[in-house]
């Protein structure tokens, strides 16, 4: 990997070190509309030496009357799983989708959650290693262990509890659902539409450019500063409809080497929870 390790990488670069013994791939393909279809697309072909990384069942812990559609693991549970996956304390990891990069910031974040600098998302996806032309497979990767020792950051994350409270800086929570959803147009997803009353919204797919990789540094500041009014110094969180591609914020902000943001895991599908929590749409806003 390059410099920018920790960030993304190019579907060239990764291809250098396919086969290399400190270093794993996760594919973490995943459409929320049919939760099979990751999986079956990952058993048809993938990058080489690829482990599947299901979003229902490997990034998130199980869903509750309370949580929203994605709640945070457990650390301990997800360490096992990243162990049981061959990733160490100095494993460079690998993680792609078909989304670019929507889904798979998700397992970034996770890792760098629990301390493991080394982990890069390939920057477009398994689209830009077949445009490539670079080899698929279709074999499962041998079974492979490690000791994965992490320490969560509690500072990384932006809990209910914390955005219901009157003093927190909503301005500043950046949401990262297409405007029609933040706006309260549509829903596909969740029961209700709208977004949390005071939140800004920064649709994760301006952070790309128009072939799904992402933006130069210089243009992820300049859009982070567009919606944080200038200043990039305070702190500031993220959030989207269950905590998966608000990761991808967080993720452009690393790019652009901006402080990191906390992310409210449990984002708009927790909030919508409790029917005394307010919702604004375009037309209260």
């Amino acid at each position: 990997m390059s410099e920018r390790e920790s960030v993304v990488i190019a579907a060239a670069e990764l291809a250098a070190e396919i086969g290399f013994e400190d270093l794993v791939v996760l594919d973490c393909r995943f459409d929320l509309k049919d939760p099979t279809a990751g999986r079956r697309a990952w058993e048809v072909s993938h990058i080489p030496g690829a482990h599947y990384a299901d979003l229902d069942r490997d990034l998130a812990a199980a869903v509750s009357p309370m949580t929203g559609r994605h709640p945070l693991p457990d650390a301990d549970r997800m360490a096992r799983r990243f162990s049981e996956w061959g990733i160490g304390q100095g494993t460079r990891v690998v993680v792609y989708d078909a989304a670019s990069g929507a889904i798979a910031a998700r397992a970034w974040w996770l890792l760098r959650w629990l301390g493991h600098p080394r982990v890069a998302v390939l920057d477009g996806g398994i689209d830009a290693w077949i445009a490539a032309k670079l080899p698929l497979e279709t074999e499962a990767p041998r079974p492979s262990s490690a000791q994965f020792e992490g320490a969560p950051r509690s500072d990384w994350v932006v809990t209910t509890e914390t955005v219901s409270d009157p003093g927190f800086s909503r301005q500043r929570l950046l949401d990262a659902r297409d405007a029609s959803r933040f706006r309260g147009e549509q829903e596909p997803i969740d029961p209700v539409a709208g977004h949390i009353p005071g939140t800004t919204n920064l649709p994760f797919s301006e952070t790309l450019d128009g072939t799904g990789l992402l933006k130069s540094p210089a243009e992820l500041r300049e859009l982070f500063a567009s919606r944080l009014q200038g200043d990039l110094e305070a702190p500031w969180g993220v959030m989207c409809g269950s905590g998966v591609t608000a990761c991808h914020l967080a993720l452009a902000a690393e790019y652009a080497g901006l402080r990191a943001p906390a992310v409210y895991v449990g984002s708009f599908s927790e909030w919508i929870r409790d029917p005394e929590r307010t919702v604004a749409t375009l037309t209260d806003t």
